[in-house]
């Protein structure tokens, strides 16, 4: 088990040091929340309105702490032609709330202690898994690209690919 644990740590401590960060100034502690950090990071425009459109924000910009495994808007452009468009119709709402929630655990889940897990509970209830492969840190098809992007509520995990839910 400590032979595990030391050799999933090293593999994450490899990918923190190759991961290119989303831009520099996410890894310092950040005033804002959840929501705040992502809009003025950039790099999660698709993520932010698909928020708004799923009625999110309030409880986003709640108390917390949350851990939110966030997809960039790279990530949500592999999906499906016309996918983003059609989460973000009223009549989808639910479904968009579903996906979304999958990409929340609650609590503060530093990258430090996202060695330690085979999986997380998020949110809509069903687990993410959570593993290494090579020098990569994943959570299902997902490669966590860059960690501790710190808010006054949680911090954000930056992943490539937005995750799907059962």
């Amino acid at each position: 088990m400590l032979k595990r644990m030391l050799t999933m740590t090293s593999v994450f401590l490899a990918t923190l040091s190759l991961a290119l960060p989303v831009n520099s100034h996410e890894h310092g502690m950040m005033k804002g929340d959840i929501v705040d950090v992502a809009a003025s990071n950039g790099s999660f425009n698709t993520l932010v309105a698909a928020i708004k459109a799923a009625d999110l924000v309030g409880t986003l910009k709640g108390e917390g702490p949350f851990t939110v495994f966030a997809p960039t808007d790279d990530a949500f452009a592999k999906l499906p032609k016309g996918t983003v468009e059609s989460l973000l119709l009223p009549e989808n709402k639910d479904k968009l709330i579903a996906i979304l929630t999958y990409h929340v655990v609650p609590g503060k889940v530093m990258a430090q202690d996202v060695v330690k897990l085979d999986k997380a509970t998020t949110v809509n209830g069903q687990d993410v898994l959570i593993t290494t492969e090579d020098d990569r840190v994943m959570v299902n098809n997902a490669t966590v690209t860059s960690v501790d992007v710190k808010a006054k509520n949680g911090v954000i995990h930056v992943i490539d690919t937005v995750l799907m839910p059962k």
